[in-house]
C-alpha cells in the first residue's frame, strides 16, 4: 500500500526556507532543487508557479529586503551591506536593489537616516554575522537542595 502523496508545495517550501535562512550564502538552483528533490528544470517551473517568481529572484528580493534593514538601522558601508547579504558585485548589487526599490543604496539610507533612527554600530552587526560567534545558551538553572 503506498503512502500519502505529499503535495508538491510541501516540497517547494523546504526549498524556500532554505533561501530564507541562507540567503547571505551562495546558493544556485542545484542547491535549491536538492532541497526540494527536484531536478533544477521541474523545480524552476514548479517555483514559479507556486510563488509567481523564479527561484533567482526571489533569492534576489530577500537579500534586497534584509540589505533594506541593515541600510536602515547598521553603520555599515553600501559595500558592506553588498557583501553581507550575498550579492559579491557592488555594482549588480546596487542595480538590483535600485530596480526593487527605486532608489539607489545611497539615497535610500539617507533617506532613512533624516528620520532620525539610531543605528546599531557595524562592529556589532559584523560579529553577529560572523559564523561560530553565537551566544551559547544560558544552561538552565538547577534546583538547590
Amino acid at each position: 500500500m503506498p503512502g500519502p502523496v505529499v503535495p508538491a508545495v510541501f516540497h517547494l517550501r523546504r526549498a524556500r526556507d532554505l533561501i530564507d535562512r541562507h540567503f547571505a550564502e551562495p546558493l544556485d538552483l542545484d542547491a535549491m532543487a536538492r532541497a526540494a528533490g527536484f531536478s533544477r528544470y521541474h523545480f524552476a517551473r514548479g517555483f514559479k508557479e507556486a510563488y509567481g517568481e523564479t527561484p533567482g529572484r526571489y533569492l534576489t528580493r530577500r537579500r534586497v529586503e534584509r540589505a533594506q534593514d541593515l541600510l536602515r538601522s547598521a553603520n555599515l558601508t553600501v559595500t558592506e551591506v553588498c557583501h553581507l547579504v550575498g550579492f559579491t558585485s557592488l555594482g549588480s548589487f546596487s542595480a538590483r536593489f535600485s530596480e526593487l526599490v527605486g532608489a539607489s543604496p545611497t539615497e535610500y539610507r539617507r533617506v532613512h537616516a533624516a528620520r532620525g533612527a539610531a543605528r546599531i554600530p557595524g562592529c556589532f552587526v559584523m560579529a553577529w554575522n560572523r559564523p561560530g560567534t553565537a551566544i551559547p545558551e544560558k544552561p538552565p538553572d538547577t534546583p538547590r537542595s
